[in-house]
């Protein structure tokens, strides 16, 4: 099981790391990872669980900030229509995207980053996606909304790149251009 303090925090030279593509077939320790690291989001979200492990809630969880440079992230939310979307993504990439873009108004949070960055994190406000499944399946989405939000800061991680390296360092609250506010009461 996957606790916080497996989770790297800031400074830890993963978190700045490309992680590399993965091969398929998965070994065992590579799908155990995968179930561990969506197992967590959902224990996370366990008000019961979390805090009887002390966890932090999350929805998005990349391999790179448990220590393993692998393509791979898990993923635990609804969507706008309250649709569960609970998978892990290897291999994942954005195909297309919308010229919109949207954002927090709160910001973003991080499980690697213990501290409020204040600041516009400018996303996508739809994209199109492409993953294989642990089972070397590929799969097409589409996302909208907080799961496009949540999608793009898991495949940054995946890049070495963290949320508030899109933060504008002059004015973080500046307006984004051609950029619309996500209203949502959960936070990634």
């Amino acid at each position: 099981m996957i606790l916080m303090k497996d989770i790297v925090r800031e400074g830890h030279p993963a978190l700045r790391t490309r992680a590399e593509e993965m091969k398929f077939p998965l070994t065992d320790e590579e799908r155990k990872l995968a179930e561990d690291m969506l197992q967590f989001l959902k224990n996370s979200q366990d008000p019961e669980i979390a805090e009887k492990y002390g966890l932090r809630s999350g929805i998005g969880l990349a391999a790179n900030q448990v220590n393993c440079l692998k393509r791979m992230f898990a993923m635990h939310l609804e969507d706008e229509n309250g649709e569960l979307l609970s998978f892990v993504a290897i291999n994942p990439k954005i195909v297309s995207h919308s010229a919109e873009k949207t954002y927090l108004p709160q910001g973003e949070g991080c499980l690697s980053v213990d501290r409020n960055v204040p600041g516009y994190v400018p996303r996508y406000a739809r994209i199109t996606v492409k993953f294989y499944t642990v089972d070397g399946e590929e799969r097409k989405m589409r996302l909208k909304g907080l799961p496009a939000i949540c999608f793009q800061h898991e495949l940054d991680h995946l890049n070495g790149v963290m949320f508030y390296d899109h933060i504008n360092k002059e004015d973080p609250f500046a307006p984004i251009p051609n950029a619309f506010p996500l209203e949502t009461e959960k936070q990634e």
